[in-house]
């Protein structure tokens, strides 16, 4: 009788270390508890303030944190979010003040063109004026990752101010919710990480465009596949690391943005292991 109880206590005693050990090797990945607003900008103007003539169009879409467990980093944080999507000049200010602020200065820039478009309508006449008055600028910045200590954004601005076509950026920030500084390729990778990296960049952009040799990269629009280098802007999540490289970085116009996503696991030799990231790499 006293057998028959020992062997299923002895399986129940097993299962449960089994099981425990399971559960301490998983990597509980939580969202982080910050909470955001946003401000929506859509505004027009005509030169001369009259509607027939060629004209600017804004529009913001920003959003920007608002209420964080640590005063002191939601401060801090709030900054990056002002700076990185209207400049350094607007740091200082609350998020309404910097928007505010921006739409005026773009509007009085456009507005000290006024001059040159009278100047341009008197000699054209009757005929119309040419296009490149017509301005516009679109930007907006989503989050894409909010786990882990970890915020990243992407900021995506577009804009023309004349000339044969627009421009179209992708700007991304990650940062380290515990400190509030912008976290950097430095805090994540090894010393010396540049060039091992730089092969794996070019490498997976080669696959992606389903050429064999990266030399045929230059064929389809590409610059030289030995320029191609970790340039800073990049997101992170659970999986790895997404660079981004805007137009007329590594390519020709026709390109467009080129992303490419470096998975954790084939970086492992390159990665710190205390980095900001290290709690979303499985082991």
């Amino acid at each position: 009788m006293r057998a028959n109880t020992i062997k299923p206590l002895f399986f129940i005693v097993l299962a449960s270390i089994l099981l425990f050990s399971c559960r301490t090797d998983r990597k509980t990945i939580t969202e982080n508890n910050i909470q955001f607003d946003s401000i929506t900008v859509d505004k027009t103007y005509h030169m001369l303030e009259q509607p027939d003539n060629p004209g600017c169009n804004l529009r913001i879409k920003f959003v920007y944190p608002v209420k964080f467990g640590n005063n002191e980093v939601l401060s801090q944080i709030r900054k990056h979010f002002i700076a990185s999507c209207f400049g350094d000049m607007y740091e200082e200010l609350t998020p309404e003040q910097a928007v505010d602020e921006y739409v005026n200065i773009y509007l009085e820039d456009y507005k000290s063109l006024e001059d040159d478009f009278k100047e341009e309508k008197e000699k054209s006449k009757d005929a119309p004026v040419a296009s490149w008055f017509s301005y516009y600028e679109t930007s907006s910045n989503e989050i894409t990752f909010n786990k882990a200590n970890l915020l990243c954004y992407s900021i995506i601005f577009e804009n023309y101010t004349g000339g044969a076509h627009g421009a179209h950026t992708h700007t991304n920030v990650v940062l380290n919710l515990e400190t509030g500084e912008i976290v950097t390729e430095d805090d994540i990778f090894t010393e010396g990480f540049q060039d091992a990296l730089a092969l794996m960049l070019v490498d997976r952009i080669a696959k992606q465009n389903e050429v064999e040799n990266v030399r045929e990269l230059e064929s389809i629009g590409f610059f030289s596949a030995d320029e191609i280098f970790p340039n800073g802007n990049f997101l992170v999540d659970e999986e790895g690391i997404t660079y981004y490289f805007n137009e007329y970085e590594i390519a020709a116009y026709v390109v467009g943005t080129t992303r490419v996503k470096l998975l954790y696991s084939d970086m492992k030799p390159l990665l710190k292991k205390d980095s900001p990231v290290s709690t979303l790499i499985r082991d």
